[in-house]
């Protein structure tokens, strides 16, 4: 009996699990149907801005704006977006590995690296690797997608970069596929990078009003937030995307364990029954 009461026991404990993976998995998925709709609602405005800012930096003299200005192949940032949870299967590893693969490889040709982390996750990942210095850390601002942190973020960037402290900046996040795909992206964030020029294609120049010092100076740091933004609600909607997934599975994989721990117990229970049923036969042969 001694037997049964531990299968019991443990059906009754991956039950309990199950419940909480269900649980998990409707809040995810609530949460999912919001974040999806901000990814909807910020991707037609930040690719037209990536389409107006890169048009005008092919049109620009790199000189004209320090955002604009490539230099040299020293430092670089990369800005890290994670999450403060987990059990939400491989995104954060995904994400963090993408980093380690990108510096060990040709790294954009860059000397060194500096890390700037969103995310517990990410903090905890590197906190015992020597491959990549972390500058600074943010937790607590992934459960929601704001465009005040981004901006506070982007204004950070521009700052360290028009100090010099930087030579080039690169963002790291997972960009939203669908519920069950998630894409990690390396993208250049700075220097902005001008588009490539088509084929028969005559470039003109622009003019500004009131000033090109002005609209420059007022447009190029808005674009680094509207990207980051960006990337913060692609990488809110894959973090709940890759959490509903991953509790789906638990469930189910719960099921599965639960049928074949009732299988177990019955045929446990069986063996005891059939036990019982021989010594009360054998001890009513004995008596005759």
């Amino acid at each position: 009996m001694a037997n049964l009461k531990d299968i019991k026991k443990r059906i009754n404990s991956v039950r309990s699990t199950q419940q909480i993976t269900r649980a998990m998995k409707m809040v995810s998925a609530a949460r999912f149907r919001r974040a999806h709709q901000a990814v909807l609602a910020a991707r037609p405005y930040s690719n037209k801005m990536h389409e107006v800012i890169s048009s005008l930096a092919l049109r620009e003299d790199r000189q004209a704006h320090p955002l604009l200005v490539e230099r040299g192949k020293g430092c670089a940032l990369i800005l890290l977006l994670t999450s403060d949870r987990g059990l939400c299967g491989g995104f954060n590893v995904n994400t963090a590995k993408t980093v380690e693969r990108f510096i060990q490889g040709s790294g954009g040709g860059f000397e060194r690296f500096e890390l700037m982390v969103v995310g517990r996750k990410g903090k905890e990942y590197f906190r015992n690797r020597s491959i990549i210095p972390v500058a600074k850390t943010y937790e607590g601002v992934t459960s929601q997608a704001s465009y005040g942190i981004a901006s506070l973020l982007g204004q950070e960037v521009v700052a360290g970069y028009e100090e010099g402290n930087y030579d080039g900046v690169f963002l790291v996040y997972n960009a939203f596929r669908s519920a069950i795909c998630q894409e990690v992206t390396v993208d250049q964030l700075l220097p902005i990078l001008p588009r490539p020029i088509e084929e028969g294609e005559v470039v003109t120049s622009y003019l500004y009003e009131p000033q090109r010092s002005e609209v420059l100076s007022s447009l190029l740091p808005k674009y680094v937030e509207v990207q980051i933004y960006r990337a913060f609600v692609e990488s809110l909607a894959s973090e709940h995307g890759a959490r509903m997934s991953a509790m789906d599975s638990a469930t189910n994989n719960a099921s599965d364990m639960i049928s074949a721990l009732s299988l177990q117990y019955n045929r446990a229970r069986q063996a005891v029954i059939t036990k019982e049923l021989m010594e009360i036969i054998s001890g009513a042969e004995s008596i005759r």
